[in-house]
């Protein structure tokens, strides 16, 4: 299994940065718009739409507010993943916000490709919460 972790230097303040995490079913305003274009949110299952056109469906596994923590899981993609766990964490870091954001995937040929997203996807955050 290959664990991929990005962290994410931000200048908005943790509660800010938290509330665009922890919107789960709506990505797309607050977090990574023009990475992520749509959100469906059903039950604890979201499907989100990229900006490439790929469609995940993804488990809402744990929103934590006491530790600003948000887990999920890839339970349907075209990416032919066997295996998909991801956590993002907002941490205070003086006066801004460090954004924590690690995915374990399986096979491991996938992920160069995983990687390459989370890092399109941390740009989008970047722009958004700048």
């Amino acid at each position: 299994m290959t664990s991929i972790h990005l962290s994410i230097p931000l200048s908005a303040t943790p509660d800010r940065v938290w509330a665009a995490v922890r919107a789960v079913g709506s990505p797309h305003i607050e977090l990574s718009p023009g990475f992520v274009t749509a959100c469906e949110l059903t039950d604890r299952t979201r499907t989100v739409t990229f900006a490439n056109g790929a469609v995940a469906r993804e488990l809402i596994v744990d929103v934590d507010d006491e530790r600003r923590r948000l887990a999920y899981a890839v339970i349907e993609s075209g990416l032919g993943m066997q295996h998909h766990h991801a956590v993002m964490q907002v941490e205070a870091r003086g006066a801004g916000t460090q954004l924590v954001w690690t995915v374990d995937v399986l096979p491991d040929e996938i992920a160069p490709r995983v990687r390459e997203l989370m890092s399109a996807g941390a740009a989008a955050i970047t722009q958004a919460l700048a």
